[in-house]
């Protein structure tokens, strides 16, 4: 099980301090709900599977914290957004908005007690709260600004607008904070310790580092802000390899800075470490065509001891563990990250 000392120790690394021991983290919702073995439909529409199916991954592989993620749709939803999801698979979007200046103006902040998904999100960050009260991090989520302008409208779209017509990208990246800093919050209400902010669409994958700094940088960094202000953790994400990209990011200093696959987190270390707090990079679809645990122990030590080198780090993939995953791969990593996590 988590330990009791597990928020002290994350604020100690945002804080770029030394910890205890580091905290480890995992993205594995999918994976998770895959163990507790339920329908995902069920899943993101019942408070009381989300608590259940936590609490049994806790216990069962040993995470230091708890992300309720179930899908990017939630605030989205009530939009006018609409999606499908199957037994297996997350919702996603089946028909998106138009991007134009009557869409925009046509939105309203829903009511996150009443609109949609969003009451039983609420309910089980709460539920999960009552469950494991401070013994992990509990982590709620929301999309950042650039990326959500994405999932209203559509990737290409979005794109594309941003050549098109940049004013109103802008001003629906305005009404996406709005909204974004609305769900932060009324998740920290609930019981969230911090927030996933989510943004890949503005990986390097899609931008430029000028384009980065441009038109995603000032709203990610306003929903962090908030969520700082709110005391809770900003947990910065858009699965990202370019130093570049993770330099400008730095800037903004988000709580923690989630790394993605590609690059050496060591080299991040050095060029960054010093400024934010840094986790991730760990590849889980390596560890998924692992031949030998081994190898998951081989890999799980690298990263670790690439980014533990004067605290500032949280260890954590550097995106989600596919559901697919023999669970002796987690099992092997959690409890390899567990042996080699003390300082001193």
């Amino acid at each position: 099980m988590a330990y009791p000392t597990i928020l002290q120790d994350v604020q100690t690394c945002v804080e770029l301090g030394v910890p205890e021991r580091v905290p480890i983290f995992a993205l594995g919702e999918e994976f998770d709900v895959e163990q507790y073995d339920i329908d995902y439909r069920v899943y993101i529409n019942s408070p009381e599977d989300m608590v259940k199916c936590w609490v049994q991954a806790v216990e069962t592989f040993d995470y230091d914290w708890i992300l309720l993620h179930p899908d990017d749709y939630i605030e989205i939803e009530p939009l006018g957004v609409q999606t499908f999801a199957d037994e297996k698979i997350p919702p996603s979007p089946v028909s998106q908005l138009a991007a134009d200046y009557d869409t925009l103006n046509g939105l309203a902040i829903p009511n996150a007690h009443s609109d949609g998904r969003m009451p039983h999100h609420l309910a089980g960050l709460q539920g999960i709260k009552e469950a494991m009260d401070d013994t992990v991090c509990v982590v709620g989520r929301v999309a950042a600004p650039f990326s959500s302008v994405a999932l209203l409208y559509g990737v290409e779209a979005a794109l594309l607008l941003m050549m098109t017509d940049p004013q109103l990208f802008r001003d629906t990246a305005e009404f996406m904070a709005e909204l974004m800093i609305y769900w932060a919050l009324e998740q920290v209400k609930a019981g969230a310790d911090a927030l996933w902010v989510g943004d890949c669409v503005a990986s390097s994958g899609f931008l430029s580092p000028n384009h980065y700094a441009a038109f995603a940088a000032p709203g990610a960094a306003q929903v962090c802000d908030a969520i700082k202000q709110a005391g809770a953790w900003a947990i910065y994400h858009a699965g990202d390899p370019s130093l570049p990209h993770l330099k400008l990011t730095a800037e903004f200093q988000p709580s923690m800075l989630n790394v993605g696959e590609g690059i050496d987190l060591a080299v991040v270390k050095q060029a960054i470490g010093d400024r934010v707090c840094l986790s991730g990079n760990i590849n889980p679809i390596k560890l998924f065509e692992a031949k030998d645990l081994s190898e998951v122990e081989q890999e799980t030590i690298r990263v670790l001891e690439g980014g533990k080198p004067g605290g500032g780090y949280v260890f954590n993939s550097g995106e989600g563990v596919p559901r697919q995953t023999n669970p002796e791969i987690i099992a092997t990593m959690m409890r390899t990250a567990k042996q080699h996590c003390r300082y001193g």
